[in-house]
């Protein structure tokens, strides 16, 4: 079993910065896999950003220059996300996802409000 477990999420205004982390834990047999979904009201999962065992990342369109995410190497089961610039369109409940041998484990969300 693997268990992912976000934090970080919480209130900001249009322009701020949030940082949420990610830990996951478990049978996890090597360097997974990592990355971020946000979901709005109404609207479809979307990704944010991932990061390979290599620590190769991808970006949405929307968030390129804005997100950072990054694996703390000293637990490669942890990642962060920075969020700098932040948009009210960027309010959401973001989702942490861990790829382990094929499957993928999630975790229970933290919500990011951007207040205009």
């Amino acid at each position: 079993q693997v268990q992912v477990v976000e934090s970080g999420g919480g209130l900001v205004q249009a322009g701020g910065s949030l940082r949420l982390s990610c830990a996951a834990s478990g049978s996890i047999p090597s360097i997974p896999n990592m990355g971020w979904y946000r979901q709005a009201p109404g609207k479809q999962r979307d990704l944010v950003a991932s990061i390979t065992s290599a620590d190769s990342t991808n970006y949405a369109e929307s968030v390129k220059g804005r997100f950072t995410i990054s694996r703390d190497h000293a637990k490669n089961t942890m990642v962060y996300l920075q969020m700098n610039s932040l948009k009210p369109e960027d309010t959401a409940v973001y989702f942490c996802y861990v790829g382990v041998l094929g499957a993928f484990y999630w975790g229970q969300g933290t919500q990011v409000t951007v207040s205009s």
